[in-house]
């Protein structure tokens, strides 16, 4: 009579941690395969096209507030512009005509620039967009692990472990379930904080851009440019990131040894999290933005 008793809970304990382990894996893998998946979708995406009412409201702060100072600022650099180039020129003693076109010709470069700074920082953005989907066609490796097919295979494998494997292999799966859980808020943050980075940079590109027709005061605007490139490729490193990471996840079997599986694809989240939050750095070195 115990003896029946006995079976019957070990049953039922059996087939509630079967179902956890199956759960947790289905769950956690749900949740990789489409953070991961959007990434190649979300930094292939220009400004204007991942949001249009915040690229809108932007482009209407940019015009309505930063342009009226970047006016004031080239009012500003062009004088100083004037008086330097009379100055050097012996005082005033040795002026040619050329000077003046020349004035004129950087006054007219400092004027079309700010006018149409919207342009040239989407103009940017749309060469790094075709980088990306350039890559998108060589880096077709699949991001997403089938879980499928394997849980046949551990559903035979738990089959032959006795309670206390189950109960370890069931909390391992959570725990590692939660920690990709945390992994891919990591990964939209990163993408999201990439995105409003680009908003608040080009929100107040008149002014370094109202910079650039002098040679001192120019290396504001040269370095806004450096970073303007640095956000635009850095989605093709983060292109390259995922692309390793398809490459490495493709080698994991799922139907061998369970643990060491989920704590190598843990291990990988990992790394492509890392590999993200490193992309933004690297870029900004690469193009020595600063």
């Amino acid at each position: 009579m115990f003896d029946s008793i006995f079976e019957a809970i070990e049953e039922w304990m059996r087939e509630l941690l079967t179902g956890m382990v199956q759960s947790n894996l289905t769950t956690m893998f749900t949740d990789v395969n489409d953070k991961t998946g959007q990434i190649a979708a979300q930094v292939g995406q220009t400004p204007q096209g991942w949001n249009s009412s915040i690229f809108n409201m932007i482009q209407g702060l940019s015009n309505s507030v930063i342009i009226p100072i970047a006016g004031m600022i080239i009012t500003f650099v062009l004088c100083y512009e004037l008086i330097s180039m009379l100055t050097e020129r012996n005082n005033m003693h040795e002026i040619d005509t050329w000077m003046f076109f020349k004035y004129f010709v950087k006054m007219w470069i400092a004027v079309y620039l700010v006018s149409n700074t919207f342009t040239i920082t989407m103009a940017v953005f749309d060469v790094g967009q075709s980088v990306v989907n350039s890559a998108a066609g060589v880096l077709n490796g699949d991001t997403a692990i089938d879980i499928s097919e394997a849980i046949a295979d551990i559903e035979t494998t738990m089959e032959a472990m006795k309670i206390g494997e189950l109960v370890v292999l069931a909390l391992e799966t959570l725990i590692v379930s939660f920690g990709m859980k945390i992994m891919s808020v990591v990964i939209t943050v990163i993408m999201y904080g990439r995105m409003i980075e680009i908003y608040l940079y080009t929100s107040v590109a008149p002014i370094p851009f109202a910079t650039m027709s002098n040679k001192e005061w120019g290396q504001i605007g040269l370095n806004y440019f450096r970073g303007l490139f640095a956000l635009a490729f850095q989605a093709f490193l983060m292109m390259v990131c995922v692309g390793i990471y398809a490459v490495l996840v493709s080698g994991l079997q799922m139907s061998g040894d369970l643990s060491s599986a989920l704590f190598g694809v843990a291990a990988y989240t990992v790394i492509l999290c890392f590999s993200l939050m490193k992309t933004g750095s690297l870029s900004k070195s690469i193009f020595n933005s600063h």
